[in-house]
């Protein structure tokens, strides 16, 4: 598989070799400073294995390192800009000879359009840009970890929403939302992007052994929506909601059972597949989403790297 078109840390300093035991199973889990994340690498530690963290909040950072013991990780950075993408990836490969599973779980939404630094969209880089460019840049890791590992062992899970379902789809000529005054509109597009990303990198991943999956959590107490604006917020507010508990569990089924490491690109909720939106089933649109979002990487200067 080619990822080309055609197809603040804990710690400073990476590591100058691998740090984790390469013969027990390792996790890397985003968002895992706080709710749905923090709960997963919680589960996936009980079950034996290894878990790098990535979170963006030092305090929250530095809380779930202290809380989870040292098993656990945890590095940080801002995932609205790719640079720190590309650096945290760098030190995920410093620490590790071998990942087994890839949680892309961070995201969240924003009470009005922001551009970052670079030029991006803060909601889609955060939510969409962030994980193709953490899993483009570890896909070397996944894809040796696979050849030595029993078929379907090694995975990649996305958490969607069903806001995906308000989206009409991606608009080709913005497919950022650059010019999206409306936040929900653009948070709905972009978990839209992570079914289809799930769904092409599952077809691209299968002749390497990765299998891809994706999720979507319900609505969950966390702090999810402490950026997003008002109506978001009294939605949250008055929504009835889960405790992160739940969507850990099932992330964490399908990274460790059998069920998640057959027949990639399905979307799941409650150890249960759905059937996601027609607009997110469609195969063309996440071929096209694949290559739109190697051209931006490109521009931004973010190539893929030579191996």
């Amino acid at each position: 598989m080619s990822f080309r078109t055609d197809c603040e840390t804990m710690s400073s300093t990476p590591a100058a070799s691998p740090a984790l035991d390469p013969a027990r199973p390792v996790a890397v889990v985003t968002g895992a400073s706080s709710g749905i994340g923090k709960e997963t690498a919680r589960k996936l530690l009980a079950r034996g294995w290894q878990v790098i963290g990535v979170g963006r909040d030092p305090q929250r950072s530095a809380a779930a390192a202290a809380e989870l013991g040292p098993e656990l990780t945890m590095l940080r950075g801002d995932f609205t800009l790719m640079a720190e993408v590309r650096r945290v990836a760098d030190e995920i490969r410093s620490r590790t000879e071998r990942l087994d599973v890839l949680i892309n779980n961070a995201g969240g939404v924003r009470d009005r359009r922001i551009v970052t630094a670079e030029g991006t969209e803060a909601t889609f880089a955060a939510n969409h840009l962030a994980p193709f460019l953490l899993t483009r840049e570890l896909w070397p890791l996944l894809t040796a970890t696979a050849a030595a590992r029993p078929a379907g062992t090694v995975r990649v899970l996305a958490v969607s929403s069903t806001a995906h379902r308000s989206s009409r789809g991606l608009d080709w000529d913005d497919v950022q939302s650059l010019g999206i005054e409306h936040p929900t509109v653009a948070y709905c597009r972009v978990k839209l992007a992570n079914i289809l990303f799930t769904r092409e990198l599952g077809r691209r991943g299968a002749a390497e052994g990765v299998v891809a999956q994706v999720m979507h959590p319900g609505v969950v107490a966390s702090n999810f929506a402490t950026h997003g604006d008002a109506t978001m917020q009294a939605h949250m507010a008055a929504a009835d909601t889960v405790s992160p508990d739940e969507p850990a569990e099932t992330l964490t089924w399908l990274a460790a059972d059998p069920e998640g490491g057959h027949t990639p690109g399905r979307y799941f909720h409650r150890r249960a597949e759905e059937t996601p939106s027609e607009i997110a089933r469609d195969d063309t649109a996440a071929a096209r989403l694949w290559v739109e979002s190697e051209t931006l990487l490109a521009a931004l200067g973010f190539e893929p790297a030579v191996r």
